[in-house]
């Protein structure tokens, strides 16, 4: 697989990019959308509500971490994940102004 050269495009784009990531699996749509309506959760929970296998659960969760739009604090032998209010308001900014944009009114193909 070749490289994405990311490099090459603006922060902006990238940044959309990688907020679309969230959404392209339906696992971490389910994740969000359970941390949503519970608040907060522990991954033990997630594997319960979700049907997945606790290491697939995890490796969303890491990269649901690594954009940013939840978090996790440590309690006792768990982690319980809570959606990250400041990146989730960013991410809608940018997608809300992406995603309004307005196709010209002319004919293509």
């Amino acid at each position: 697989m070749g490289l994405a050269k990311t490099e090459i495009f603006t922060d902006l784009q990238n940044e959309i990019a990688l907020f679309a990531k969230a959404f392209g699996h339906p696992a971490r749509v389910a994740i969000l959308q359970h941390l949503f309506k519970i608040k907060t959760c522990v991954c033990g929970d997630l594997v319960n509500e979700i049907g997945l296998a606790q290491p697939t659960i995890s490796q969303h969760l890491k990269e649901l971490k690594q954009l940013g739009l939840i978090k996790g604090s440590v309690e006792g032998t768990s982690v319980c994940y809570c959606i990250n209010p400041e990146t989730w308001s960013k991410m809608k900014t940018l997608m809300t102004h992406f995603l309004n944009q307005d196709l010209p009114n002319t004919t293509c193909c």
